[in-house]
């Protein structure tokens, strides 16, 4: 290794160069004197930000004309840290079949979705102990029930989606549960996808997915 400037010194910076100058080495050839001399190696330690004695030894094999390689450790990480990129790669998940009607529905029902107004109970922010959760007003003298103005939406069928889509998972796959491995044999891949019970321990879950990767199906609330 040739060092003709500064910059050519493993782990030298801008810095560095400042601080050289402070101490009466502005030369490349005055940094190799000072190098090799144990005292002059201190004072650069003390000196310079971000240099130690391993540095030092660098500095002095790349005077001396050798190449300077990164520590074995550092490649152990770098490889390790390549290995979990690798291995948590992004894998595109199998898609339906659809036809053109169903693709059409199921973007006419996210648009519907989009404008249907929250459901709410009746005096839900009047009483606390009533919850928002929906129920049909029923009293005699309900005015949401006999839909005076201002009064809150009620449910109505006119609200609802394309049959076409009706059940159908945002992804356009109909969902199927599924409790064991043995389960998945009856899916179609193509139309259906797993969904894991939520009574399923972990182990019978990845038992499950592994499964399922290897029959092409799609698991909808997998772990990772």
């Amino acid at each position: 290794m040739t060092v003709k400037e500064f910059k050519d010194l493993p782990g030298f910076s801008d810095k560095n160069t400042e601080e050289l100058s402070s101490i009466g080495i502005t030369t490349v050839d005055q940094l190799k004197d000072a190098v090799s001399d144990a005292e002059k190696s201190k004072e650069i330690v003390k000196a310079l930000t971000g240099v130690g004695p391993k540095t030092i030894e660098k500095w002095q094999a790349a005077f001396a004309g050798e190449e300077v390689k990164a520590p074995a450790k550092k490649e152990a990480k770098e490889e390790e840290a390549a290995e979990v990129v690798e291995a948590n790669a992004y894998a595109v998940q199998p898609k339906p079949e659809l036809d053109d009607e169903t693709v059409e529905a199921l973007a006419q029902r996210a648009v519907i979705s989009g404008k249907r107004p929250a459901f709410k109970r009746q005096e839900w922010y009047r009483y606390k102990m009533l919850g928002e959760m929906w129920r049909k007003p029923r009293g005699i003298h309900s005015k949401m029930r006999r839909r005076f103005k201002k009064r809150p939406a009620m449910v109505e069928i006119g609200y609802r989606g394309p049959a076409k889509a009706r059940d159908l998972h945002p992804s356009g796959f109909e969902e199927v549960m599924v409790y064991n491995a043995e389960d998945l044999e009856k899916i179609d891949p193509k139309k259906q996808a797993a969904r894991i019970g939520r009574t399923v321990g972990t182990k019978k879950r990845v038992a499950i997915e592994d499964r399922a990767k290897e029959l092409g199906i799609r698991v909808l609330n997998r772990m990772v």
